[in-house]
C-alpha cells in the first residue's frame, strides 16, 4: 500500500533495450507489471502472429549458429512461444548476429515493417554491438531410466502441488464467491521471464520479481514451476527446477543443500548430487523472504561453495543469493518492495521485474465480473473508483474480492455505500466484524476488547520491527495465550507458516496493518490513561518525509487516520463491541501541521503520504487545521488517485501561496468496450480536476504558479485555463518549465488579458505551435495585457534575429538568411513573419519591465533602428549568439532609454571588439545603469582599461559580473587600480574562474583593506594558492573587524537570489552596512547565506546544487543583495 512516484517527466522514456539495473522500478498504473520485454530486447516479436511465428522457426532451422553451439532441433523450437524464440535467438547467435539472422528470415516471410523495425535497432541502437564475453560450459546431463522415473514422479507432485493457484478454502470468511482473474499479460511475462536485459548481453543468471505483499508473486512462482512440469517453460533449456521457500532453509539444524534438494526427489541424494553438478542445468525459485527470521550473512569468507557441506540456513541462503554456490545456477527471487534494500547487497548483476497487480481495466474487469447484474457492477465500480485509498487496494486480487464481498452485502441490505463506507478503513471493519463476533462467547477468562487488544499489540509490535512472523516469545510478550492464538487461527485472521508449524503470521499483510492502527484508537477504561498514546517518534515514523520514495508503514498509517474518521469510529463501537478513544488524533495534528525537517521555511507538503492520510480521515476541521499553514505545495500528479487526493487537499490550503506542479496526461480508465460513449470514469476524471483547478479563485493567497515535466490533453488545458481566467483568481506569476506543446495554449495565453492580476510569464523549454505564437504576439499588443515581465527561455531553438532591434514590423527580410541554415532550426516554430511580429509586440507592450531571453539566436543582419522599449528596468539576453552588430543596435537603444537598471548580456562570445561599443556608450552618456553582466563573454585583459574608464566616467553602475572571463592577472591589476581610487562607486564586483593566480592577491588584500564601498566580491573558481588564501583571510578579518564595517544582517535573502520582484537601492544605509568576500576553488557564484559565521573555511571545491546554478542563471542580472562576511579558501589541483 506504500505510494509510488513515476516519473514525472512524460517526454522521458527509457530505451526498449537497457532497463534499470540500480533501483527497483516503479510499479505503473497501465498495465500488470513492468514486463521484461517492455525494456529487453526485440519487442517486435510479441506482435508476430502464431501463423508467421510457426514460419518464422521452421526457417530459423536452416541458420548456422555460433561454433561453439550446437545446432538447433525442432524439438527445442516446436513449442517455443515468442520469448522464447528470442531467448534462443539470442542464445545461438550472440551480439549483432541475432538481429541479422531475424531480419534475413523476416526478408524471407515479405515481413517489411518487421524488417524496417529491425534495421532501425541496429542502424540507431546497436552500431557497436559487440557480444560479451561468454563461456556457456553447457554440458549434457544424462540420466538413467531409474532417474529419469524420479524426475517424472517430482514432476508429477509439482503438478498436484501447484495445480490450484489460488486456495479459497485459506481465505477468512465466507469465500465461496471467490475466484482468480489471471492478470493481463501474465503468459507473455513468463516467456519473456529470462530475456538477456540488455542486448549484447546473455540471459540474466539472476531475477528479482518485486511487488507489493499478496499482488501475485508467488502465483507466478507457481505457474513457472507448474509450466515446468509440463515441459512448457523455456523447454529447450532442459532446467530442472525447484521452488524453495526460505522456511525451509530456517532453523538451528544444520543441512546441505544436497540434502534440502533430495528431500524434494524423494530422498534420492545421488540424483540431486548429480543434478547440483550441473549448475548450468539448475533452475531455483526462492520466495517467502518476508517469512524469514535468520539474518542473512555478510562475511564473505564465511559463504561456501560446497553443496554438500552442511551448514547453518543463513550462510546456506546467503551463499545461493551471492552465487559463491552454483555461480552457473539460474535463481529466480520474489520479493516485497520493503526487503529490497535488504537483500541487494547480496544480488550479482540481478534483472529486476516490478509486479503491480490489477491494472485500473482489470480492476473494472474483476467488479463487472463479480457483480452478475451490470447495475450493480457499475454503482459498486463508481463507488470504489470514488474513494482514492480503496480502489488502490484493489490492485492487489483477494483485497479486490474482499471489497466486492463487502460492497455486494451492503447492496443486498439496501444500505448507502457513501454512509456505510466513508474510507477503506471501514470497508476492512465491517468485513473483520463478521468474522470476529461469533467468537466472543468462547472467550472465557478474558473481556473480547482485551483479546482484541492482544491481537492488536501483536500487529503493532510487528509493524515497528518491520516482522511478518511471529514465534511463540512475541505471542507472550503481547499477552496472546495459546488459545486466543488457536481462537484467531480458526477464524483464519491468523494462519501458520507453510514451512514452519511453530509461526504464525497474519493471513493477509492488511490485517497487521488494520489491527496495528486498531491498538491506537481502542479506549481502555481501566487505565489512567485510557488509550495507548503514540508518542512523537513512531508519529514521524507513520509520517515520513514526503521526499521518501516508499514508507513501509504507509498502510497503517492510512488505516490509523481511517479510523479516526467519526463514522469510521462509530462503526468500530457497534460492529466490533469495542469502545474508542480519540486521544492520539490530537498528536497525529499536532505533528503532521509542522513542516517536515531540511524544508524551506514556509510549510510546505506533498504527495504521497500525508495527502492520502487526510483524505483518508475526511474529517474538514482536522484537515484544516493540519493545512492551514502551508504556504507552498509541490505536487506530482501521474495517477487519478493523485488527482483525487489533491484536489481534496488543497480547498484546506487557505494560505497557499504558491503551487508547483507536473501533471501527466490523463489516460482513459475503460476497460475495454462500454455502453457510454466516453472512457468509463472519465466526466469524474473531469470533475476531479474542475475541483482541483478550483483553488484559483477560491484561495486569494495563491499568487504563484509553476507547471513542470507535464503533458496534458486540450480539455485538461482549457479547464485550468478557464480557471485562471477566473474574476478572483489573483495568480501573479505564471511559470512553464519543459511541457508539452499543447499545454500553452491560445487560452492559458488569453488569461494575459483576462486576468488583470498577472505580470510575470515565464515559458522555458517548450515547444510551441505557430498559431500559439501569433496568440502570443496578439497577446503582448492587447491594451489590457499588464505584464510586466517575460522571460522565454529555449523555446526548441528561439529565433528573434536582428529585428529585436527593430522598430517596423515589416523587416521579415532580416530573418531569411538564419532559415537557410537548417541545422540551427531543428524544431523551431519561428518563421520570419512570427519573428518579426513578435518583436513588434514586445515592443507595442507599454506595460512589460522586464524581459529575459535565453538560448535564442539573434543573427547577423543589416543595421536596423533601435527599439529598446522605453519603459524596459530589466534586460537580459543570455546566450543568444549576439554578435557586434546587434551590440551596437542595442547600444543605440542604451542612448535613448532612461528606465534600464539591469542588463546581462552573458554567455554571448562577443570579444573585447564587439563591446566596445558598449563602452564607449556607457563612457559618454549618463543612463540609470545600475548593473551589468558580461560573464563568458570572451573578454580578456585587453578590455579592462576601457572598463576602467567607464568605471571612472559613470558613478549609477553599483555591481558588474566578469566572470568566467580571461581577465589573468594584468586585467585583475588594472581593475584593482581602480578599486583603489577614493571615489569608486562599485559594490558588487564578481570575477569567478578569470584565470589569475596568486600574484594578484597583495594588491587584492590592499582593496580589502581600503575600498569603503565594495561590499561583495567573488574571486572564486582562481588558482590563488594556500598563501593568496592567507593574505585574503587575514585582509577580510582586519576589515571585519574595522570600525567602518557594519556587521552582517541575518534573515536576507541568498545572495544570488537576483532579479527578484523587489527593487534594491544599493546606496541605502542598510546595504552599505553589507559585505561579503568570498575567494578560492568554489562553484559560480559564491557569497555565504546570511546567518552564516562571519569567517568559514571551505577545503577544496564546495559545490553548487543544480537548483542554485539555475537560480543564478534566472536571476544573475540582478546585485547580490545578501551580505554575509565568508571566507572560503581553495586549494588548486
Amino acid at each position: 500500500m506504500g505510494d509510488v512516484k513515476l516519473n514525472p517527466d512524460p517526454s522521458c522514456s527509457s530505451s526498449p533495450l537497457f532497463p534499470s539495473l540500480v533501483s527497483p522500478p516503479s510499479p505503473a498504473s497501465s498495465s500488470s507489471s513492468s514486463l521484461p520485454y517492455r525494456n529487453g530486447v526485440m519487442p517486435f516479436m510479441l506482435s508476430v502472429s502464431a501463423e508467421h511465428l510457426q514460419r518464422f522457426k521452421q526457417l530459423l532451422l536452416e541458420e548456422n549458429p555460433s561454433p561453439d553451439c550446437s545446432p538447433l532441433t525442432w524439438d527445442q523450437l516446436k513449442s517455443a512461444r515468442c520469448g522464447e524464440v528470442v531467448h534462443l535467438l539470442t542464445e545461438y547467435f550472440p551480439g549483432r548476429r541475432a538481429w541479422e539472422v531475424a531480419h534475413d528470415i523476416f526478408a524471407k516471410m515479405n515481413q517489411r515493417e518487421l524488417c524496417v523495425q529491425i534495421q532501425r535497432e541496429l542502424n540507431e541502437i546497436l552500431p557497436n554491438l559487440e557480444p560479451e564475453a561468454w563461456n556457456q560450459r553447457k554440458r549434457e546431463l544424462t540420466l538413467e531410466e531409474d532417474e529419469s522415473d524420479k524426475i517424472r514422479e517430482y514432476k508429477a507432485r509439482v503438478m498436484s502441488e501447484h495445480s490450484a493457484l489460488w486456495d479459497r478454502t485459506s481465505w477468512p470468511g465466507n469465500n465461496v464467491d471467490f475466484f482468480y482473474q489471471e492478470p493481463w499479460g501474465e503468459d507473455t511475462l513468463l516467456q519473456c521471464l529470462l530475456l538477456p536485459r540488455k542486448p549484447q548481453g546473455r540471459q540474466p543468471k539472476t531475477v528479482v520479481l518485486l511487488g507489493d505483499a499478496a499482488v501475485g508473486k508467488t502465483t507466478v512462482a507457481k505457474k513457472v514451476m507448474l509450466e515446468w512440469a509440463k515441459d512448457k517453460f523455456y523447454a529447450h533449456k532442459a532446467w530442472f527446477a525447484f521452488y524453495l521457500h526460505c522456511q525451509e532453509m530456517d532453523g538451528l539444524e544444520e543441512r546441505s543443500f544436497s540434502e534440502l534438494i533430495a528431500c524434494k526427489l524423494s530422498g534420492s541424494l545421488a540424483l540431486a548430487s548429480r543434478i547440483l553438478s550441473h549448475p548450468e542445468h539448475l533452475l531455483l525459485l526462492l520466495d517467502g523472504f518476508e517469512e524469514l527470521t535468520l539474518t542473512l550473512v555478510d562475511r564473505p569468507e564465511d559463504l561456501s561453495q560446497d553443496c554438500s557441506q552442511k551448514m547453518r540456513g543463513s550462510i546456506l541462503l546467503t551463499s545461493l543469493l551471492s552465487k559463491t554456490m552454483l555461480p552457473d545456477a539460474t535463481i529466480i527471487v520474489f520479493l516485497r518492495f520493503n526487503l529490497w534494500k535488504t537483500v541487494i547487497p547480496f544480488l550479482k548483476g540481478p534483472s529486476l521485474i516490478t509486479l503491480t497487480g490489477f491494472s485500473t481495466p482489470e480492476r473494472s474487469r474483476y467488479f463487472r465480473s463479480y457483480f452478475k447484474h451490470g447495475r450493480d457492477a457499475d454503482a459498486a465500480l463508481r463507488f470504489a473508483m470514488g474513494n482514492a485509498a480503496l480502489f488502490s487496494m484493489c490492485r492487489v486480487p483477494v483485497t479486490c474480492w474482499l471489497v466486492c464481498s463487502c460492497l455486494k452485502q451492503q447492496m443486498e441490505r439496501g444500505s448507502s455505500l457513501p454512509q456505510a463506507f466513508p474510507n477503506a478503513a471501514a470497508v476492512f471493519v465491517h468485513y473483520l466484524s463478521s468474522l470476529l463476533p461469533t467468537q466472543v462467547r468462547h472467550a472465557v477468562s478474558e473481556t473480547h476488547q482485551e483479546q482484541l487488544k492482544h491481537l492488536c499489540s501483536l500487529a503493532a509490535e510487528g509493524m515497528w520491527k518491520n516482522q511478518w512472523v511471529f514465534g511463540e516469545t512475541d505471542c507472550s510478550l503481547a499477552r496472546l495465550d495459546e488459545r486466543d492464538v488457536q481462537l484467531f487461527l480458526r477464524v483464519r485472521v491468523l494462519r501458520r507458516v507453510a514451512a514452519n508449524r511453530d509461526l504464525i503470521a497474519f493471513t493477509h499483510p492488511s490485517f497487521q496493518e488494520f489491527f496495528a492502527a486498531l491498538l491506537f484508537v481502542l479506549c481502555f477504561p481501566q487505565r489512567l490513561r485510557n488509550f495507548e498514546a503514540l508518542d512523537s517518534f513512531h508519529v514521524l515514523q507513520l509520517l515520513a518525509h514526503p521526499g521518501r520514495r516508499r514508507n513501509p508503514l504507509a498502510g497503517m498509517a492510512l488505516f490509523l487516520f481511517g479510523l479516526l474518521n467519526d463514522t469510521c469510529t462509530l462503526s468500530v463501537e457497534q460492529l466490533l463491541g469495542c469502545k474508542v478513544s480519540l486521544g492520539n488524533r490530537r498528536k497525529l495534528l499536532k505533528i503532521a501541521a509542522l513542516p517536515p525537517d531540511g524544508d524551506p521555511p514556509a510549510p510546505h507538503h506533498r504527495l504521497p503520504q500525508l495527502f492520502y492520510y487526510l483524505h483518508e480521515i475526511r474529517e474538514e476541521v482536522f484537515v484544516g487545521q493540519t493545512l492551514h499553514e502551508c504556504r507552498k505545495a509541490l505536487l506530482v500528479i501521474n495517477k487519478i488517485r493523485e488527482l483525487q487526493v489533491s484536489a481534496f487537499c488543497l480547498k484546506f490550503c487557505r494560505r497557499l501561496q504558491e503551487l508547483e506542479l507536473t501533471v501527466a496526461k490523463m489516460t482513459s480508465l475503460s476497460p475495454g468496450p462500454l455502453p457510454s460513449p466516453r472512457p468509463e470514469g472519465s466526466d469524474r476524471n473531469s470533475l476531479w480536476w474542475q475541483d482541483f483547478c478550483s483553488v484559483f479563485r477560491t484561495h486569494e493567497s495563491l499568487e504563484v504558479l509553476t507547471v513542470k515535466d507535464s503533458a496534458m490533453d486540450t480539455e485538461t488545458v482549457e479547464i485550468l485555463a478557464a480557471a485562471l481566467r477566473h474574476p478572483h483568481c489573483n495568480l501573479r506569476k505564471l511559470i512553464f518549465r519543459h511541457v508539452g506543446s499543447l499545454v500553452v495554449s491560445e487560452g492559458i495565453l488569453r488569461v494575459l488579458v483576462e486576468n488583470q492580476h498577472l505580470r510575470h510569464l515565464e515559458i522555458e523549454d517548450t515547444k510551441m505551435r505557430r498559431q500559439v505564437i501569433e496568440a502570443l504576439c496578439s497577446t503582448l499588443r492587447h491594451p489590457r495585457c499588464f505584464l510586466q515581465t517575460l522571460r522565454v527561455s529555449s523555446i526548441y531553438r528561439l529565433v528573434l534575429a536582428s529585428g529585436l532591434l527593430s522598430a517596423e514590423p515589416n523587416h521579415s527580410a532580416d530573418f531569411c538568411s538564419l532559415f537557410h541554415d537548417r541545422s540551427l532550426l531543428d524544431g523551431c516554430p519561428f518563421d520570419p513573419t512570427t519573428g518579426a511580429d513578435l518583436i513588434w509586440s514586445l515592443r507595442k507592450n507599454i506595460h512589460l519591465k522586464t524581459l529575459m531571453l535565453r538560448r535564442g539566436c539573434l543573427e547577423r543582419g543589416e543595421p536596423c533602428a533601435p527599439v529598446l522599449a522605453p519603459q524596459l528596468e530589466r534586460l537580459s539576453l543570455e546566450n543568444c549568439d549576439l554578435t557586434s552588430l546587434s551590440y551596437r543596435s542595442l547600444g543605440f537603444s542604451l542612448v535613448s532609454n532612461r528606465s534600464l537598471t539591469h542588463l546581462s548580456l552573458a554567455e554571448n562570445a562577443l570579444q573585447d571588439d564587439g563591446v566596445k561599443e558598449l563602452w564607449n556608450i556607457l563612457r559618454n552618456f549618463s543612463f540609470p545603469l545600475q548593473r551589468l553582466v558580461l560573464r563568458s563573454c570572451a573578454l580578456t585583459s585587453e578590455c579592462c582599461q576601457d572598463i576602467v574608464s567607464v568605471l571612472d566616467k559613470n558613478k549609477t553602475l553599483r555591481s558588474l559580473d566578469l566572470g568566467c572571463n580571461s581577465l589573468r592577472d594584468a586585467g585583475m591589476i588594472l581593475l584593482c587600480q581602480h578599486l583603489l581610487k577614493p571615489d569608486s562607486g562599485l559594490q558588487v564586483l564578481e570575477l569567478g574562474e578569470c584565470r589569475f593566480t596568486s600574484f594578484c592577491c597583495p594588491v587584492l588584500t590592499s582593496v580589502l583593506l581600503h575600498n569603503c564601498t565594495l561590499r561583495h566580491l567573488d574571486l572564486s573558481g582562481n588558482s590563488i594558492g594556500l598563501q593568496g588564501a592567507k593574505l585574503l583571510q587575514d585582509a577580510a578579518l582586519q576589515r571585519v573587524l574595522g570600525p567602518r564595517v557594519v556587521l552582517p544582517l541575518t534573515g536576507l535573502p541568498h545572495p544570488n537570489s537576483c532579479w527578484s520582484d523587489e527593487k534594491v537601492d544599493l546606496d541605502t544605509p542598510v546595504n552599505r552596512g553589507r559585505q561579503s568576500i568570498v575567494t578560492g576553488k568554489v562553484g559560480r557564484g559564491g557569497a555565504g547565506r546570511c546567518g552564516e559565521p562571519l569567517l568559514r573555511l571551505y577545503p577544496g571545491w564546495a559545490r553548487r546544487s543544480e537548483a542554485a546554478n539555475r537560480q543564478q542563471e534566472r536571476h544573475r542580472a540582478d546585485p547580490p543583495k545578501a551580505v554575509t562576511t565568508c571566507l572560503r579558501a581553495g586549494i588548486p589541483s
